[in-house]
Parts: C-alpha cells; structure tokens; sequence
C-alpha cells in the first residue's frame, strides 16, 4: 500500500450513495498480478445495499480474476477518519471465498495503517481458512 493507493480509496470513497447511513466508504482490491479494483458502498431503501469491499471483488471477479493480495478499506461519516472501518461480518464471509489466510486488509485509524491478515478477522471461517 502506498499514498497513491490510499489517495484513490478516499476519491471512490466520494462516489459512495448512503443517504440513509451517511456512512460513506471506499475500498481499493489489489491482485497478485498488479491489477486494481475500487469500489464503493451503495445503499437502497431496503435492505439490499451493497459494501464497498464487495463491490470492488464482484468488479474484480466479473474480469476474470482470482488471484487476490490485499483490500484496503476507508469509512466513516462525511470526512470521518479518526474511527477505523472494519469489513462487516458478511464481507469477511464473502472475502474468504476467493483470498488465502495471508490475505491482507489495511484500514486507518487515528491517521495510521492497522493491517490484519484474513486469518485474523475470521477466525473458524466456514472454509477453515
């Protein structure tokens, strides 16, 4: 992950529609081969919204890949930084369909990268990661 990286989690972070939540977050999936995938969390009236970290997997998988590295997410109400944004428990589940253990996740808190691997935020995965 580098400043470029985290500049573009916070520009897709932007396109986000949540009108309901105002809870605005932005990720960006790496691949192994170096390609990048963005995406956003879009709400609806009813309970279909969909979270950024997926977004940016079903772009990636959509294309044909399937060789994952690392997600780094970013979230919070409007300029929001301070309180880190973990992937929710379905994201986590819908993740370790497709990423190894070693798989990493970056978030930011208090202006600082957390980084925690997919065998830590999932422990006793259906998959036994």
């Amino acid at each position: 992950m580098n400043e470029k990286d985290i500049e573009k989690v916070y520009k897709v972070r932007d396109n986000s529609h949540s009108p309901y939540s105002n809870f605005k977050v932005g990720a960006l999936l790496k691949c192994k081969n170096g390609n990048i995938y963005t995406g956003c969390n879009i709400e609806n009236h009813g309970i279909q919204s969909i979270c950024a970290e997926r977004v940016a997997f079903v772009k990636a998988l959509s294309e044909g890949e399937r060789e994952f590295e690392s997600i780094i997410v970013i979230g919070g109400h409007k300029e929001d930084i301070n309180n880190e944004c973990m992937p929710c428990g379905y994201c986590r589940q819908f993740m370790s369909e497709f990423v190894d253990k070693d798989f990493k996740i970056y978030t930011m808190k208090n202006g600082q990268i957390k980084e925690y691997t997919m065998a830590q935020i999932l422990p006793n995965s259906f998959n036994n990661l």
